[in-house]
């Protein structure tokens, strides 16, 4: 399948995706407990410079303002009768920004988790977050977006329930889960697992990966896990701008631009074809990430030692899988999932 996000990943080595959306919204006045799809109707200015600050700052792509766009999110505030709209309105005022971009940007229609837990641990049937997903996918792509990207994703059975619902929508997509909890997803995925799931799938992702989590460190331990089991397929980092903390009764990201540099470049040359932020990462941060991408030359894969060197030590003694190194998975013996 053809498409303006496969096609960038055949003509560019490294792509730069964008940072953070919650952050970014919060800076303009988004209130906690609100709606952020609420803007896209209710605010389009602030919107549309939300999307404008990544390009500007050199950003290749940037996800829509729709993460918590499916019904089940927006019930939460009695909009879930307006998914269809809130996904399109956000995809249109991103398809407005990038083909005023004067270059190629790419638009990803954010899909994030549905809240709830899918059957058998939780309520949630497998048909109904099809229905879900295939409801939200179906408004992206009125509204114009390129690729359909799922985001922070923890369980295995809503990234399967996804990629069906975007086969039904037709759409290309790609998917990243949160490797959160010492390495592995809340619902106990490593980075080996999720190889598995992604290539088990009928409907694969163009890429995959990880973002959000604790900070860069781990995210880049979770990419040199994907690259250890031989995946081919593009690898996605999108970690946040260092470690969350309160300050002032405010979370604050410690992660400054020329952390975030570093952390750019380690994951291009740790095997990371897209390369972005998550929480907490800035116009500010983009720009110096572009500059690090664009003027340093590739290096060797970095060790787990050049990471902790780099960016700072890791959150947990591991990743996951029972090693302090990311091994393949026939190197490993048994571990129950927890």
């Amino acid at each position: 399948m053809t498409n303006a996000f496969s096609e960038m990943l055949d003509t560019k080595d490294v792509i730069l995706a964008d940072g953070a959306t919650g952050t970014n919204l919060f800076n303009m006045g988004l209130q906690s407990g609100d709606a952020p799809e609420l803007w896209n109707t209710d605010e389009p200015a602030k919107i549309t410079a939300l999307y404008q600050g990544s390009v500007d700052a050199g950003s290749d792509m940037f996800l829509t303002n729709t993460f918590g766009g499916t019904a089940s999110r927006l019930k939460l505030h009695n909009a879930q009768s307006r998914v269809r709209e809130l996904n399109r309105v956000g995809a249109e005022i991103g398809r407005d920004v990038a083909d005023k971009a004067g270059r190629k940007v790419v638009v990803a229609g954010s899909v994030g988790p549905t809240g709830e837990i899918l059957e058998p641990v939780g309520s949630l049937t497998h048909e109904l977050a099809v229905e879900m997903f295939h409801e939200q996918a179906d408004g992206l792509k009125e509204g114009g977006v390129d690729v359909l990207w799922l985001e922070t994703i923890s369980a295995p059975e809503e990234y399967r329930a996804a990629a069906e619902a975007f086969a039904l929508a037709d759409m290309p997509w790609a998917g990243t889960m949160s490797f959160d909890t010492a390495g592995r997803t809340m619902m106990g995925l490593t980075s080996a697992d999720m190889v598995q799931l992604v290539e088990s799938l009928p409907n694969p992702p163009l890429a995959f990966g990880a973002n959000c989590g604790v900070g860069a460190s781990d995210i880049l331990r979770t990419v040199l896990g994907f690259v250890a089991q031989g995946t081919e397929r593009p690898i996605i980092s999108k970690g946040n701008a260092g470690i969350p903390k309160y300050v002032d009764g405010h979370i604050h990201y410690d992660g400054t631009p020329e952390l975030m540099a570093e952390y750019a470049v380690l994951a291009r040359d740790a095997g990371a074809r897209i390369v972005g932020g998550c929480c907490g990462t800035m116009p500010e941060h983009l720009r110096m990430m572009r500059d690090a991408l664009d003027t340093r030359p590739r290096g060797d894969r970095p060790t787990l030692e050049q990471i902790v060197d780099k960016l700072g030590a890791f959150s947990s003694a591991s990743d996951g899988t029972g090693e302090d190194t990311a091994e393949p998975r026939e190197r490993r013996g048994r571990r129950r999932r927890g």
